[in-house]
């Protein structure tokens, strides 16, 4: 009996998981055949957009992309290419004076004895200007009429500004943190500097403009340079700054047009400053002299790019009751020391008849000269 009674059970356990493994193959096989429709639809379905691409993308499309990219880069290099190569016509300015580097800085009756890069290069560029470079200049190709050029700058300027206009503007531009400034260094009123001036004229009535260096010696040329060819006037003048008023009746869509220098020349070769006899005193004299004013108390000590407004008047009074004078130029260098004289000789006047070790030393010359 108890044999039959496992037997009985063991059936009976057989048969429920037939039946269950049975109607779970049914129920996984129905559910199989309701989602095959989906699951072709997202496996064999492609995408035309690239920038949405499907599961499984081709290697074709990308391919094609990759083709056109590469034919739109030829023809923009190709365009590109042909604007470069393209000859432009030259600049014509009609600005009515020679183009040189530095206006203040230089003196066109000096003529120099050499050059040390070929006049043939301009530094305006190859073809860039109708004006030919000489080595040192830019000069103007036609006769300029004066009262004609007068009567222009007059009506750009206008009537001229009250006192309450000049403080109005002074308040505004004097201060150091102002935004239109351009600082004047060692090279003087350049060329480049022109446009920079109307580029702040655009915006500004009036530019704050900053000297330091070597054209401090002599403030009323550069004053002078800076209304000569921008065309402004300087409404405020406070030791070394500057305020240039553009006028009345500026025009920014009617300024002149500036052809930029794209480099420095180099500076030409002139005659010897100072020479092994100064003219006036014998071979001992011109010793007797140098060693006298190297051992002499400096007059005054120069510092680099600083504001040498001053010294003009403070070696006029030195020479009124000495010979020799001494000036202590150490950490400015030997090119603007010997810039230094040649503006002190013109300038005092006076003779330089030593530079040595940063060290100027003046000569006042003769009481007959």
């Amino acid at each position: 009996m108890v044999c039959e009674k496992r037997i009985l059970t063991k059936g009976l356990l057989r048969a429920t998981l037939f039946h269950r493994m049975r109607s779970h193959l049914s129920f996984s096989l129905t559910s199989c055949h309701f989602h095959l429709p989906l699951c072709r639809f997202l496996t064999h379905s492609i995408h035309d957009n690239i920038y949405d691409p499907p599961f499984s993308p081709s290697m074709k499309s990308h391919h094609k992309v990759k083709q056109e990219n590469k034919k739109q880069k030829k023809t923009k290099n190709k365009n590109n290419l042909e604007e470069i190569t393209a000859p432009k016509p030259p600049l014509k300015s009609e600005l009515p004076f020679d183009f040189r580097y530095s206006y203040s800085e230089t003196n066109p009756s000096v003529r120099p004895i050499g050059f040390r890069e070929s006049p043939k290069f301009s530094p305006f560029g190859p073809g860039r200007l109708d004006r030919k470079w000489t080595g040192t200049s830019a000069p103007v190709l036609e006769e300029v009429d004066q009262t004609k050029l007068e009567e222009e700058r007059n009506q750009v300027l206008g009537e001229p500004l009250t006192e309450d206009e000049v403080a109005e503007l002074v308040e505004r531009y004097r201060h150091s943190d102002c935004a239109r400034q351009i600082n004047l260094g060692k090279g003087g009123v350049s060329h480049n500097m022109l446009d920079d001036i109307h580029n702040h004229w655009k915006k500004a009535e009036a530019v704050r403009i900053k000297c330091l260096g070597v054209p401090t010696l002599d403030m009323d040329n550069i004053c002078f340079h800076l209304e000569d060819k921008s065309g402004g006037k300087i409404i405020h003048r406070n030791i070394n700054i500057l305020l240039l008023y553009r006028g009345r009746n500026y025009d920014p869509k009617n300024r002149p047009v500036i052809p930029l220098m794209l480099w420095k020349p180099y500076a030409p070769i002139y005659p010897r400053l100072v020479r092994s006899v100064v003219e006036g005193l014998t071979h001992e004299q011109t010793k007797e002299m140098r060693n006298k004013g190297l051992n002499l108390d400096p007059l005054m000590k120069l510092t680099r790019n600083g504001v040498y407004v001053n010294v003009v008047e403070r070696v006029r009074e030195a020479f009124e009751t000495q010979e020799v004078v001494r000036l202590d130029c150490s950490h400015v260098g030997m090119s603007d020391c010997k810039k230094i004289g040649v503006k002190l000789r013109d300038l005092v006047p006076c003779v330089p008849i030593l530079f040595k070790d940063e060290q100027i030393i003046l000569w006042r010359g003769k009481k007959d000269q």
